[in-house]
């Protein structure tokens, strides 16, 4: 929480110190269910929504409020002979009871009965279960912290959250490194397959340069040069070599005054390149003139390398980007697929293996399963950065029989975006705008052997109104087997540091 709290003057971080003794001091101690109540058919209307959510066996305790005017009120959670009963002006079980029922209800489910009051009068409603999936999770995200308007973007963290309890840490601050005159901005986070020893991350404009962090190793790269279009961006680490797939990407934004959609960020160029990491070198693997290559992705077993493009045409009369704005409602991008060879380090030619186009619409981020099944990505009407369009879901690829389709069960009537799956393959997490429309929030849903998901949850947290109250966007959500142990003030040493010689430009990867 340091992230958000650190924005807040002395004062409301005295009043919030006061909230937490209260809450301490009233927990869920001599709680009882109502004596007399009016039944009433239907669930009841809670923020976040838990209304018959799958969870798995080490989530932090699910704490949630009436979203409708009560008084006070009152849940019975149980499963066999284990029961919890909290209550007051929001439910939030104790952290042992709570753990020590999802214990015992694995592979059950908890069921859980809500009381309210209002105007003196108690209801109690329909009951609703809580899935508890035997299949742990990973206990560790992190993601970006940032203002959703893509203006103030100094004033943002990579943060860590332990989702086995609400313990959130900063991993890096981007103010650490920026000042009133020059300012930085830090983006893409990422590991090599879940490793938070392996991890990356850019930081563009002051002191800008690669950051890799590599079994205690921490160096800043310069990967710029005259050969390539611009330093990496979105990156794709193999899953054990010492190779990481970036694209390059000349990226732009607009706003509009009438669109839903108010941002649009598009690439008026984006090509592929590999970055051997102990050489220092760097090569173009995907480039063509008329095609913007974007969104690298790895299969597991490492020979195969997905990615998006999209096909576009440019004249010589007028900028590219101003041509790119013109175009961008009929961008469509496509998925495409790379063979890689182990042995040489040489890539295929292109592949595709959904042509989004061909159905009016546009595909991004691909992100296959651990089992190497399935193919996860976002769907939208066009263009590359769906985390800004209403119309974005999630699709599931079955690569073994190549059919393709949405995720019923995930999709809301807004955007959905950003996903990851987990190390076991049986969850994932994802960028959903679907409590407000303007602020993207981490969901999780349990999807099994079949590609069968599960109505998502919202990131649980220790107030139940926190999201509500936090005017941040939750960017890249990425699952890790651990957290990082690298302290903020560490990285921003080395981002102060002179980085190493740039990149040197090879025409051909070499083992």
């Amino acid at each position: 929480m340091v992230s958000v709290f650190r924005k807040y003057n002395r004062q409301s971080l005295i009043l919030f110190a006061a909230c937490i003794v209260l809450f301490m001091a009233a927990g869920c101690n001599h709680v009882s269910l109502p004596q007399s109540y009016t039944k009433v058919d239907v669930y009841p209307h809670i923020y976040p929504d838990y209304v018959n959510v799958t969870v798995p066996v080490n989530i932090a305790p699910l704490c949630f409020e009436m979203d409708d005017a009560c008084e006070e009120m009152v849940a019975r959670m149980y499963c066999g002979e284990q029961e919890i009963l909290c209550g007051g002006g929001s439910v939030q079980p104790d952290a042992e009871e709570w753990s020590s029922l999802l214990s015992g209800a694995a592979g059950k489910d908890v069921t859980v009965e809500v009381f309210a009051r209002e105007k003196g009068e108690w209801k109690g409603f329909k009951p609703f279960v809580i899935s508890v999936s035997a299949d742990s999770i990973d206990p560790y995200i992190s993601y970006r912290l940032i203002s959703p308007s893509y203006v103030g973007y100094e004033d943002l963290t990579i943060n860590q959250r332990c989702l086995e309890n609400f313990e959130e840490n900063v991993i890096y601050d981007n103010m650490l490194c920026s000042t009133a005159n020059d300012g930085q901005c830090i983006n893409c986070h990422h590991y090599q397959n879940y490793n938070p020893e392996r991890m990356q991350f850019h930081a563009r404009q002051n002191l800008g340069g690669t950051v890799i962090s590599y079994d205690g190793n921490i160096t800043k790269r310069n990967l710029r040069n005259d050969s390539i279009l611009s330093a990496g961006v979105y990156p794709a680490w193999h899953p054990w070599l010492d190779l990481i797939v970036y694209s390059t990407n000349l990226t732009g934004q607009v706003f509009h005054t009438r669109d839903l959609n108010k941002i649009e960020v598009f690439d008026s160029g984006s090509d592929l390149i590999a970055y051997d990491i102990k050489r220092n070198e760097i090569t173009n693997i995907q480039n063509e003139d008329d095609q913007l290559e974007v969104f690298p992705a790895w299969t597991p077993d490492g020979k195969t390398l997905y990615y998006c493009s999209a096909h576009i045409v440019y004249n010589d009369s007028t900028d590219r980007a101003l041509q790119t704005i013109h175009q961008a409602k009929q961008l469509k991008y496509c998925l495409y697929k790379k063979s890689f060879d182990l042995d040489t380090w040489q890539f295929g030619p292109p592949q595709m293996v959904f042509n989004a186009d061909s159905i009016d619409k546009s595909a991004t981020l691909p992100r296959i399963s651990p089992d190497g099944r399935f193919l996860m990505f976002t769907l939208g009407n066009y263009g590359c950065f769906h985390i800004w369009h209403r119309d974005a879901d999630l699709w599931l690829m079955d690569l073994q029989s190549g059919v393709a389709q949405p995720l019923k069960t995930v999709n809301s009537d807004n955007t959905e975006s950003y996903h990851s799956w987990s190390s076991n393959g049986r969850w994932l997490v994802f960028s959903s705008r679907r409590d407000d429309g303007g602020f993207t929030r981490p969901f999780i849903a349990h999807i099994d052997s079949e590609g069968k998901a599960t109505k998502p949850f919202e990131l649980p947290q220790q107030d139940p109104d926190r999201h509500r109250q936090m005017l941040w966007s939750y960017n890249i959500p990425e699952f890790m087997k651990g957290p990082v142990k690298t302290s903020p003030q560490t990285f921003a040493k080395v981002l102060r540091s002179e980085s190493m010689q740039p990149a040197k430009y090879v025409g051909r990867l070499s083992k």
